[in-house]
């Protein structure tokens, strides 16, 4: 006997270091990077401000649609150090292989034209005359580290047509080798003069008829490049930046040997179909067969990928078109979450007097209990508020931002599923169980997620409940929404589950789905967020360490700081082998705090949490979940303290995710948007846990002398009570 206790008192310690081993080895596998484009020998950029998709035509633009429909497409985000590109940020950005920004002046609805000042010392070149104090401003005002110009100094000669291409073509001291002020009718001879050629097609920008004859414009300036092309040349259609003081998506094109009929993409994206403007630099250079210049360029070489259909229209256009989907996500998921963070104050408001009525009843004269109806509605309507981000991020299966009226639709559609899941959780047979809709909510939740990542993560990108390809942060894996969703899910169903099972076993079952969480967010092919499985990883130490009850002590702590440690050391030192351009968010991270270059990437990570903090609606989701969770703890009515004395593994997976969400939303830049997000997944089902543990607390013992027999005095537990605490 003493022999068969010690082996199951092991047992479960070597389940959790297996399940550790797996975890890592999950996160390492990456998908292969070979790239298979072809070489160059020149390179001809042809950029143009506002170029969209949605303008291309192929009777109004024939140029511009027989090279699509030839090279290699996608969608262009052009971000820059700026909220919104204008012409000069994105020309800037686009020679800076980096994020740049022009000094503006103005402030507006619209963006000023690329007009920059030029000088021609000779009938060869010119001088961009401020693109000295350019530089210092972005090396000295901007956490980006760019370099202006940093693309120029990279080949041996550049050649501009146009004042505006002279703002990427410039060298950091402002000399564009070769300039033109615009592209002769006959350029026969002239793109070969230098092995990268930038053009300028002109600013597309307004509407209607003055807009499409700008781009009839720019199609016959593309015409007499392509006429005038040499042999071995890349050609590259970029629509470098927005025009309005709003962001759109743009046209991307690559034509040339090894880049014919497929999608481009980058690992900086990681989604076929979305380049972003940093991009275009590395892949000049590397169609030229040039080295990028070390630590500059924070874009990645473009790779073409299989699978696009050969009409242009089919693949960007119609219910294709992400760019008038990113446009609708982005108006309505302000007004999604606006709506949801005050639906979820006003019911914490509406409960807390349910709760201090339920608590209040512990005398045989004391106060009725809430009514039984009253409480059944606050319990449906707090499941509804839990499933809420989960039944939107399903709705983004529906075209509902082709529709007139994107956020009336997307919210009747959400509603609908909302609808669905609370009759699923209500109609269930263990609804009665004190556990089950907190547990039932959470697990639709992960699912939902979880099931997304597995198959592509195509409802986060450009999804209300996910991120806009527009805004450059993210265009692959799980996004902060998602995230926060997710490990609150995975979390608090770990310690519902944990709760039927042994004592010693209920860590093997935290981390056995924690686990499964890390991989998932872990891994490029799924989550795509490294630093998020380790957030991860630290909320499921912390949850399996005190998952049997007791506090996190001492030693109890170092062993999860322990656990955590080893699975982000040996992911960390996997990434660190990779070469620099294969390497991910964590092995780039520590490459540039072992070279002392990490400066400007913390700058900008406490600068996107300042942002995050004030304009996101979640963290008004987190701060009130917190503080409804503080009520239900720490006052006399809150009913928290007994629910986690009776379920500690519920108390533990609190504390996982509190971790996990925390961690996560700082390193990320995103501040309290996952723990919002997380908060809006699991508070409203701990509150309505907390007040039917209220409820089947309270006295029901009948006036002294009143007697069901004689027995003697009566004790009255509510049908859902009986057996409860699974």
């Amino acid at each position: 006997m003493p022999v068969r206790r010690r082996v199951a008192t092991w047992v479960p310690y070597l389940m959790v270091a297996l399940i550790a081993v797996a975890g890592i080895v999950g996160l390492t596998i990456r998908p292969a990077t070979d790239n298979n484009t072809g070489t160059a020998d020149y390179v001809i950029v042809a950029g143009s401000a506002g170029l969209r998709w949605d303008d291309l035509d192929p009777q109004r633009t024939p140029t511009l649609w027989s090279e699509a429909s030839k090279g290699s497409i996608g969608w262009l985000s052009v971000r820059s150090a700026m909220r919104v590109t204008c012409p000069s940020d994105g020309w800037l950005t686009l020679g800076a292989g980096n994020y740049a920004a022009w000094p503006r002046h103005t402030t507006g609805s619209q963006c000023e034209p690329a007009a920059p000042a030029l000088t021609q010392p000779d009938d060869i070149g010119a001088n961009l005359t401020d693109q000295r104090s350019v530089v210092q401003d972005n090396q000295d005002r901007l956490p980006y580290g760019a370099v202006p110009g940093a693309l120029a100094e990279s080949v041996r000669c550049t050649y501009a047509f146009g004042p505006a291409a002279a703002m990427a073509a410039a060298r950091p001291f402002g000399r564009v080798d070769k300039y033109q002020p615009s592209l002769p009718a006959d350029a026969t001879g002239l793109l070969s003069e230098c092995n990268l050629s930038i053009v300028d097609l002109g600013t597309i920008s307004g509407s209607g008829a003055q807009r499409q004859e700008q781009v009839r414009a720019a199609d016959a300036i593309l015409a007499r490049i392509v006429a005038a092309r040499p042999q071995r040349s890349l050609l590259m259609v970029a629509g470098v930046s927005d025009t309005e003081r709003s962001s759109r998506l743009h046209v991307a094109i690559a034509e040339g040997e090894g880049w014919n009929g497929g999608w481009l993409t980058s690992a900086g994206t990681g989604r076929d179909g979305y380049l972003q403007l940093i991009d275009l630099a590395p892949t000049v250079l590397t169609a030229l067969a040039k080295p990028a210049p070390e630590k500059l360029f924070a874009g990645r070489t473009a790779a073409v990928v299989e699978g696009r259909p050969a009409d242009v229209a089919d693949a960007m256009l119609g219910v294709h078109n992400a760019d008038h989907r990113s446009v609708a996500q982005n108006a309505v998921a302000g007004i999604f979450f606006k709506v949801l963070a005050g639906l979820q104050i006003l019911m914490f408001l509406l409960a807390v007097p349910v709760m201090v009525r339920a608590r209040r009843h512990t005398g045989p004269r004391g106060p009725a209990l809430p009514s039984a109806r009253l409480v059944a509605v606050l319990e449906l309507a707090l499941i509804a508020a839990a499933l809420a981000i989960p039944a939107a991020l399903l709705a983004d299966a529906t075209p509902w931002w082709r529709y007139g009226h994107p956020a009336w639709v997307f919210g009747s559609v959400t509603a609908l599923f909302i609808v669905i899941g609370t009759a699923l959780v209500r109609l269930a047979p263990r609804y009665g169980r004190t556990l089950w809709p907190l547990g039932a909510t959470a697990g639709i939740g992960a699912v939902v997620v979880g099931f997304d990542l597995l198959t592509g993560a195509q409802l986060q990108l450009n999804g209300v409940a996910g991120y806009s390809a527009v805004s450059g942060g993210r265009y692959a894996g799980v996004g902060g929404v998602g995230l926060g969703v997710f490990v609150a899910g995975l979390l608090v169903l770990a310690g519902s589950l944990g709760q039927w099972i042994a004592k010693p076993w209920r860590p093997v079952v935290v981390v056995l789905i924690g686990g499964v969480g890390v991989v998932i967010v872990g891994s490029p092919y799924l989550g795509a967020d490294p630093v998020g499985a380790i957030a991860v990883t630290a909320g499921v130490c912390v949850a399996a360490a005190i998952t049997t009850g007791g506090w996190l002590t001492f030693s109890r702590f170092a062993w999860a700081a322990l656990a955590g440690l080893a699975v982000t050391i040996g992911f960390a030192v996997v990434d660190l082998r990779r070469p620099a351009a294969d390497q991910g968010i964590v092995g780039r991270l520590l490459t540039e705090l072992g070279n002392g270059t990490a400066g400007p990437a913390m700058q900008r990570a406490a600068a996107a949490n300042g942002q995050a903090l004030l304009d996101s609606p979640l963290t008004f989701l987190a701060v009130a979940g917190v503080l409804m969770l503080a009520f239900c703890q720490f006052s006399p009515w809150g009913g928290l303290n007994r629910l986690f004395g009776l379920h500690p593994a519920l108390r533990a997976a609190g504390a996982g995710v509190t971790v996990a969400v925390l961690i996560a939303g700082v390193l990320n830049g995103s501040a309290l948007t996952v723990a919002g997000a997380a908060a809006a997944t699991a508070v409203p089902t701990a509150v309505l846990t907390a007040l039917r543990v209220l409820l089947h607390a309270a006295d029901r013992t009948r006036p002294e002398g009143e007697t069901d027999g004689p027995g003697g005095p009566a004790l009255r537990v509510p049908a859902h009570d009986r057996g409860s605490s699974g």
